[in-house]
């Protein structure tokens, strides 16, 4: 891309955003527009493909903060009539009231850099090009993002789970060169391999991408016929997530490597896999500790009793000690959510008495004894309560 195409490419239009749009913003915009574009719900619609590729390249750009900064100086520097207020100073620079500003420092030394961003394209402005060229490496694939739904207890305890995907990947009959089988790239002529070309005009000498190999640095003089020379093809494929025990519900996985694959052999972008969890009839969590509710009836609050309660590892009986109040959180050490350094979080089990809806006569005649016997023993559930 040269300066006037990045200048002028409005990424956020693309988008639909402004251009003081927040990250989530960009990112909820950039999945909407993805998941309306993509090449599996238009087979066949170029448009929708086209469109799909532009949408993608500007989320490139917003989506990462370094990027997106050099992209919103260099519109503002260069689209907003900032060359209107700076004077050609020596070295390269500008010079504006009295303080020198440097292009190449604004873009961090593309020209040592070589990453085939805007530091390449200014980096040889005045004629620095000429003294120290660049080299342009290959473009990396862009990040991807997909999303799974897990069970609450295979969140708690990690589970392996196979993704089904279609995204951009190296061309398995070429393995990402771009050239026929048999057959390899050649370093392009005109640039030397560096994807740069210098050019002058007047006092001034402007860097920009090789018009004979685009940026690339190389030439391909028998393409693939799989990829048609770009090195990547969209695919279905499968990937094997293993997700780590203890992720909570939104987190994201990083998978290096798994993403967009590379232009002709660069490498692929990552793959951000985030992760949803149902929740648990049984269980709630929270932090690595698990919480359960017991029911437990009258008497065994007050007598005491042991009752066996489920854990993600099988049952473990639950000592309840005479004259237990309801709503008490009893704690078993080491029965909740696996950490990742070692060792578990505690199961938090909270006993609740359970009051019955109907009695039988029986029951209803021992009961009523035993409220006479209990009142006659001096006890008074409502002593000193509301100032009684």
């Amino acid at each position: 891309m040269s300066q006037r195409e990045w200048i002028e490419k409005d990424f956020y239009k693309e988008l639909g955003v402004s251009s003081s749009a927040s990250s989530d913003e960009i990112k909820k915009a950039y999945r909407k527009l993805a998941s309306s574009l993509h090449p599996d719900k238009n087979p066949g619609d170029t448009k929708a493909e086209e469109r799909f590729k532009s949408v993608s390249e500007a989320n490139a750009v917003l989506a990462d903060p370094a990027k997106r900064k050099e992209y919103d100086e260099t519109r503002r520097l260069f689209a907003g009539g900032g060359r209107g207020g700076f004077q050609p100073g020596a070295g390269g620079g500008f010079t504006g009231g009295g303080t020198e500003f440097n292009i190449g420092d604004l873009f961090g030394g593309g020209a040592q850099g070589g990453d085939g961003g805007i530091g390449d394209l200014f980096g040889g402005l005045f004629n620095r090009g000429a003294a120290r060229p660049t080299t342009t490496r290959p473009r990396r694939g862009s990040d991807v993002e997909t999303e799974t739904t897990l069970g609450f207890r295979e969140a708690a305890q990690g589970v392996t789970v196979p993704l089904r995907m279609t995204s951009p990947s190296p061309c398995t009959t070429c393995h990402g060169s771009g050239a026929k089988p048999g057959t390899s790239p050649r370093v392009c002529p005109n640039c030397n391999g560096s994807g740069i070309v210098s050019r002058n005009q007047g006092a001034f000498g402007f860097s920009e991408p090789c018009d004979d190999c685009r940026g690339t640095g190389s030439l391909i003089d028998d393409p693939c016929d799989d990829c048609r020379g770009t090195g990547i093809q969209n695919r279905t494929r499968t990937i094997t997530v293993r997700v780590p025990s203890g992720v909570s519900d939104g987190q994201r996985i990083r998978l290096a490597g798994q993403g967009e694959a590379g232009l002709r052999g660069a490498p692929s972008g990552d793959l951000y896999v985030t992760v949803h969890v149902r929740n648990d009839k049984v269980f709630g969590r929270v932090g690595d500790d698990l919480t359960l509710v017991l029911p437990v009836s009258y008497g065994e609050l007050v007598l005491g009793t042991t009752v066996s309660v489920p854990t993600l590892e099988g049952r473990v009986g639950v000592k309840v000690p005479p004259g237990t109040v309801d709503g008490r959180i009893l704690r078993v050490r080491g029965r909740g959510v696996p950490k990742r350094a070692g060792g578990a979080g505690d199961l938090l089990v909270t006993v609740r008495v359970a009051i019955p809806q109907k009695l039988d006569d029986a029951a209803t005649e021992a009961l009523t004894k035993y409220l006479e016997v209990e009142k006659a023993g001096g006890f008074d559930p409502r002593s000193g309560w509301a100032g009684a």
